[in-house]
């Protein structure tokens, strides 16, 4: 994503110098790009396993018994690949809202506007917006100042923590009753 030297403006684009990490629109789509790229492959073998597990006596039965193709993916096909895939999907949730290590590499959080006093950016997602308020980062001198704040800091660590844990105990409940339907 490099304006000069980046694939996707070198190659793809024709040689196009875009700045897609310091406009806040393009900072934000960059880094939902750079995670779908990142999860794609790893949901796509997921789903295809889940799709083989699928006995085809089911399938075949439905489609004797006159299901279009739209009913047998609704009612058989979908249903059984969520079950599979509900627990996975919880914890690609939770971990894309600790995605620190991908908004950090791609932008730290900026563009930063200049309103912002405290240094958070318009990219900032939760953990990252932690790590500056722990540390004290101002993303204007690209290091350290004395501005760290431990204890706002951890505050907002433990409700990051009681909400990702309360989303999780609601969503492992429903998968629950998704095995016992099944």
């Amino acid at each position: 994503m490099n304006p000069q030297y980046g694939f996707i403006n070198a190659t793809l684009l024709g040689g196009a110098r875009i700045a897609w990490l310091d406009d806040p629109y393009l900072a934000k789509f960059s880094i939902l790009l750079v995670n779908l790229w990142l999860d794609f492959p790893y949901f796509f073998l997921v789903v295809t396993g889940a799709l083989q597990s699928i006995p085809m006596e089911l399938e075949e039965a439905a489609v004797l018994d006159g299901a279009s193709r739209w009913a047998l993916f609704r009612r058989i096909r979908f249903p059984l690949i969520l079950v599979s895939l509900a627990p996975l999907l919880i914890a690609s949730f939770a971990f894309a809202i600790n995605n620190f290590t991908l908004v950090w590499l791609l932008t730290q959080g900026k563009p930063i506007p200049l309103e912002s006093s405290n240094g958070i950016g318009q990219t900032d997602i939760l953990i990252t917006m932690v790590y500056k308020l722990a540390f004290g980062y101002s993303g204007t001198s690209g290091g350290s100042n004395p501005n760290a704040n431990y204890g706002l800091a951890s505050a907002y660590s433990v409700v990051i923590f009681l909400i990702i844990g309360a989303i999780s105990v609601w969503s492992f409940r429903r998968t629950k009753n998704l095995e016992e339907v099944f």
